[in-house]
């Protein structure tokens, strides 16, 4: 419980802020060109009842803008006078127009308050990157620095590759360091370099391969070659019963060899299938007795009833230290704004598989996105996560779909270039189909998390 309660208040505090600044960004340019702003709000103020939905809310002396926050945490809006937007009010389109009308301005300033949200997320983006770099730094590990090279699964090994490779780079590039745009490169691909027993060569690329079969593969396309040693043993824990001890090298369970916490994990996964479907409590205790060989000795032990040893795992740190760049303040900017854009550049990419039946799937909905958050506050976490989603916020919100910002942009465009205004008839149907396609859109994703949470995903 203590868990989602810190990723909640994370989510919820990042959300705010990037939905804060987003509308803060229509606000600005709209006060700018003297646009009257009806409503300011973060959160819907969905009403229920006599209620209007607002949690709280207020109207400063001579201000046309009433201010407040509603209680459904889905995002926020600012209805502009004179626009046609989500909130579907047509009676104030009805009216005569007036001055200080969203209608009546020139299309480049109605233009620029419609960008002004994407903007304000896009550069919020780039000046968390550049302050976590100027604050923490950068810290990474390389493959080149992995001597032990990777560990694939037989589709990988199919290909050429093979156990303890060393990724070096891909089409004549190198990778730089050891993250998801390994395997991003590594898809799009059609040549990559490793070194094996000390000589360079390089594998030719299937040109149907696929980032997402890549990652939700088990075990997994590659991950870095981790010995199975154990770096802590718990208290009273299967292993502690059974006297194995830090440092120990696990060579086998039940019979099937392993060599790394990858093929560890893949073992341990064929037990959690044949426990599902154990029938009795009889059943469930024999698949959870397993022998396990060390390179010390051989246990008899029974697992926890979720599969654990009760052994903490070493990991990638343990063998490699990690690169570490600090950066001046001035210097951070650049190195912000390279990390920002490489974000978007991956994101971007990432979106051609969510059109495919598995890529739908992988849609995530409010309980996806607060899961990316760590399990305890961790400054430096929450701010990458943050700037993640303003990313991710700027992007969707450009796309040229009616409802959101880069729907409105779609038909300033065309005003622009045609010199002809779309009525306002057909904006009001394009306002209510995109409503409907991003209404449909987010049941699919949080429907995904629900399914996900019931383990029938």
């Amino acid at each position: 419980m203590e868990v989602f309660l810190i990723r909640l208040l994370q989510f919820i505090l990042a959300i705010s802020l990037l939905v804060l600044l987003h509308e803060g960004g229509h606000f600005f340019f709209s006060k700018l060109f003297g646009v009257r702003v009806d409503k300011f709000y973060i959160f819907f103020d969905v009403g229920v009842g006599k209620w209007d939905g607002s949690l709280f809310k207020f109207k400063p002396k001579n201000s046309d803008t009433q201010y407040g926050a509603g209680w459904l945490p889905l995002g926020g809006y600012c209805k502009i006078a004179g626009m046609i937007d989500e909130s579907f009010d047509t009676e104030q389109m009805k009216q005569p127009e007036q001055p200080w009308e969203f209608r009546t301005k020139p299309a480049w300033q109605r233009l620029l308050i419609m960008i002004g949200g994407v903007l304000v997320n896009f550069l919020l983006a780039l000046f968390i990157y550049s302050m976590v770099m100027f604050s923490w730094g950068d810290s990474y590990f390389t493959t080149q620095d992995m001597t032990m090279g990777f560990k694939f699964n037989e589709d990988a090994k199919a290909l050429g590759f093979q156990d303890h490779d060393i990724l070096v780079g891909y089409d004549g590039k190198t990778f730089e360091r050891y993250d998801v745009d390994v395997y991003r490169h590594i898809a799009d691909a059609k040549t990559v370099q490793v070194k094996r027993n000390g000589k360079n060569l390089t594998i030719k690329m299937p040109e149907d391969m696929s980032l997402l079969n890549m990652l939700k593969a088990e075990p997994a396309f590659c991950r870095p070659f981790i010995p199975a040693e154990l770096d802590t043993v718990m208290p009273d824990s299967p292993a502690a019963k059974a006297g194995m001890l830090k440092g120990d090298k696990i060579v086998s369970i039940n019979g099937k060899p392993v060599d790394s916490w990858n093929e560890f994990t893949y073992q341990v996964g064929i037990l959690s299938d044949m426990l599902a479907n154990a029938k009795t409590a009889k059943d469930s205790l024999k698949i959870r007795t397993a022998t396990v060989v060390t390179n010390r000795d051989t246990v008899n032990l029974v697992l926890t009833e979720d599969l654990k040893l009760g052994v903490g795992q070493t990991s990638i740190a343990t063998y490699y230290k990690p690169k570490e760049v600090k950066y001046g303040f001035f210097e951070s900017f650049p190195a912000g704004i390279k990390f920002g854009l490489n974000v978007l550049r991956g994101y971007v990419s990432d979106l051609k598989y969510v059109a495919s039946a598995d890529g739908a799937k992988s849609l995530g909905g409010f309980g996806a996105i607060g899961s990316l958050f760590p399990p305890v506050w961790d400054w430096h976490q929450f701010w990458m996560m943050t700037a993640f989603l303003s990313i991710i916020l700027a992007f969707m919100n450009i796309l040229p779909i009616p409802a959101l910002d880069g729907g409105h942009v779609l038909f300033l465009l065309y005003e622009i270039i045609t010199g002809r205004k779309p009525s306002e008839k057909f904006l009001i149907r394009a306002e209510y189909v995109g409503f409907g396609l991003l209404i449909l859109l987010m049941v699919v994703a949080n429907l995904n998390d629900i399914l996900r949470w019931l383990g029938y995903m």
